[in-house]
């Protein structure tokens, strides 16, 4: 698969969960270097409120759910990433291209997935499967 070719409609007509996992994968190694000294760049960028904003849009768009999964809401207070689906380059951020801001080119992530998708595999995601909360889960007395 070309990976200058997906996209998030692609990505979404995918059913389940893992199988998007799979269409994003990447298999990058951890401390490889991405944007190196010339990190600040997306630090910034992704401090802009244009980011910001577009960033929120993104959030409703994927109805708060982590790969836009329906089963997989993300939780009160958890930090939600927009992963670009078609990576980004330092080139691109000094040039603002188009393909930072498309929304074919993005989805809401946690952390983890977006951890898994650069630098794991399956069995790292699954060790971190959603588990909904219910009362009394934490108090087995009390069930």
């Amino acid at each position: 698969m070309n990976l200058m070719t997906r996209t998030y409609t692609e990505l979404t007509q995918i059913p389940d969960y893992l199988g998007r996992y799979r269409y994003l994968r990447l298999g990058g190694k951890v401390g490889e270097e991405t944007f190196g000294w010339e990190r600040y760049l997306n630090q910034s960028f992704y401090r802009s409120k244009e980011w910001r904003d577009f960033r929120r849009e993104m959030i409703i768009r994927d109805n708060g759910c982590d790969l836009a999964h329906e089963d997989h809401p993300f939780g009160s207070g958890e930090v939600v990433f927009l992963h670009h689906i078609n990576p980004v380059k330092v080139e691109d951020i000094v040039d603002h291209v188009e393909l930072l801001m498309d929304p074919e080119n993005v989805i809401c992530v946690r952390k983890r997935t977006h951890d898994a998708i650069h630098y794991g595999d399956e069995s790292f995601l699954a060790e971190f499967e959603y588990v909904p909360r219910s009362p009394n889960d934490t108090c087995p007395w009390k069930l």
